[in-house]
């Protein structure tokens, strides 16, 4: 299972990028905002930015919901460098534009995802990945998990070529969760990716092995100074 981290905070990429262990990045108009960043010019240059951080997938949103729009914002994006996703959302013109795109070599990310009949519409539409928001149908009493599974499996049947990127991630059971029901990807915010390392017993456990050695040294040290006054004792 890929790796995507949901910010547009350089900073945060580049900490996820050198653990080694990240494969792409996803963003939207509500983490640009957040990261001060406003206005078409300041927003695809952030976006070039982001790309030249890391090796692969970047997903960048269209803003325009009418199909002539998202063609030329989609367009345009990108053009920024080979390693954009065009973001696209599960509208009717939507669908038109990710037909649009996929016919011309251009990958697409259908964000705002949540059901599975609007994966399948996806899907055959050639999107490269769907989005199902699965944090969000949570918050209504809807099984997040549940969605992810069902359309997994749906992709598997019919061979679609469409990879399952789980998004709205809130925790890292959320992650470890779609991992087990079949997600080819999940973007989650750094806070959750950095929390797979976290666990109380390698805590202790390191803090138990340094401690350890601490006295192993000490040790070593009393028996070097005991041995020198032993050599000066016998000198004397």
């Amino acid at each position: 299972m890929q790796f995507f981290i949901d910010t547009a905070n350089l900073d945060e990429i580049k900490e996820a990028q050198d653990m080694g262990v990240l494969d792409g990045v996803t963003t939207n108009p509500s983490l640009m905002a957040k990261e001060h960043i406003q206005g078409p010019e300041a927003i695809m240059a952030h976006y070039k930015t982001i790309c030249d951080l890391v090796n692969q997938n970047v997903s960048a949103e269209v803003i325009a919901t009418d199909y002539e729009g998202m063609i030329k914002e989609g367009t345009a994006l990108a053009r920024i460098d080979d390693k954009i996703v065009v973001k696209v959302p599960m509208i009717k013109d939507g669908i038109r534009a990710i037909k649009y795109f996929s016919s011309r070599g251009i990958r697409t990310n259908c964000t705002l995802v949540f059901s599975t009949g609007q994966a399948i519409l996806a899907a055959k539409a050639g999107a490269s990945y769907v989005s199902p928001f699965i944090g969000r149908l949570d918050d209504i009493a809807h099984d997040g998990m549940g969605l992810i599974a069902q359309i997994a499996h749906i992709y598997k049947t019919f061979d679609f070529s469409t990879q399952v990127l789980a998004a709205s991630i809130r925790h890292t059971m959320h992650l470890i969760q779609c991992a087990e029901e079949g997600a080819d990807v999940v973007t989650a915010p750094f806070k959750v990716i950095d929390g797979l390392f976290n666990h109380p017993l390698t805590d202790i456990g390191l803090t138990r092995f340094l401690s350890d050695f601490q006295k192993a040294q000490e040790g070593v040290q009393e028996e070097k100074n005991n041995q020198t006054i032993k050599e000066v004792a016998d000198a004397e």
